[in-house]
């Protein structure tokens, strides 16, 4: 099936006939390089309709030879980016015996560079679609880890590849998303004091969960900033140092009262040094030899007394 992009000039005579260019892409992997070089050439023929018919996965003779006969009954200009040279040095014989009009967009190139270089390329075809693969691998991760950000979302919180918890501005969020930015799916959960956690932190692996902290004078000094950015009072509970040591006396108390969790102390580092060490650490337990790993392990309900500071 071919797609048709029409002339975009609608000054011209309607009695003229319309002039439509047929391109057939051809490619070994996804198309997505010769669809990128004909999107660049078709802005140069505003009064022209483009007829575009896509071949990509072709990797056999037979396909080739199918496809050549296509293009030849439909007039078609071939643009093609086959990395494979055999089934290339196929695709341009079969085109210059049917006279059909032909495009390599890759081979010249690769063979200028490696003649350049003394290397041999690994002419294997669709590398660019596993990047673009890993690619929206990541755009997932950002997105997920954006719709569990600060204690969304709980219902989904197992599907996380790792889960933050910690206090108000302890840079939980700025850590997620920069985890995110490398592939991770990551929730934070704040730490509110005298707030029991959600129960959905008790039911998942432990062995995802990492405790954030930061020493009492930094986070002070943050939430003071952060107030101020705001244009609110920097007097009150937010920043008050007692109830800053409480929180995160609190928090400790959590930590402590199932399955330990793992802590990274923020104080003085980058954010960069910061998942180094979360990353490490889930790297660590997921290398544990231990039985329950792999499998949900539940941590034990808080105790009464550590429900409330």
């Amino acid at each position: 099936m071919a797609d048709r992009v029409p002339a975009t000039n609608h000054e011209s005579d309607d009695n003229e006939a319309t002039r439509v260019a047929r391109l057939f892409i051809v490619s070994d992997g996804g198309g997505s390089t010769a669809e990128a070089a004909i999107d660049a050439v078709m802005v140069q023929f505003p009064d022209t309709e483009f007829s575009i018919t896509r071949r990509p996965g072709i990797r056999t003779r037979e396909q080739v030879l199918n496809v050549v006969r296509e293009a030849s009954a439909a007039q078609s200009i071939i643009v093609h980016t086959i990395v494979v040279q055999e089934i290339r040095q196929i695709l341009v014989r079969e085109c210059r015996q049917r006279i059909i009009p032909h495009f390599d967009l890759i081979g010249p190139l690769i063979g200028h560079i490696s003649q350049q270089v003394g290397q041999r390329p690994v002419l294997q075809p669709g590398i660019s679609r596993a990047i673009d693969t890993d690619y929206f691998k990541r755009i997932d991760a950002i997105q997920f880890t954006v719709q569990h950000d600060d204690g969304q979302n709980v219902s989904t919180l197992a599907e996380a590849d790792l889960v933050l918890v910690g206090v108000s501005r302890s840079s939980k969020t700025p850590l997620s998303i920069y985890l995110s930015m490398r592939g991770w799916r990551v929730a934070n959960i704040p730490i509110v004091l005298g707030v029991p956690p959600p129960p959905q932190l008790q039911e998942i692996d432990q062995h995802k969960i990492v405790a954030v902290t930061i020493d009492a004078p930094y986070l002070l000094e943050i939430r003071r900033n952060r107030l101020q950015a705001l244009g609110q009072q920097l007097e009150g509970s937010y920043t008050d140092p007692e109830q800053v040591r409480e929180e995160m006396m609190y928090l400790r108390r959590i930590v402590r009262s199932g399955y330990p969790w793992p802590i990274v102390n923020i104080t003085g580092k980058s954010v960069e040094e910061a998942a180094k060490e979360v990353i490490a650490i889930i790297e660590a337990q997921r290398a544990l030899d231990d039985p329950l790993f792999g499998t949900p392990l539940p941590a034990p309900p808080l105790r009464n007394d550590e429900e409330r500071p």
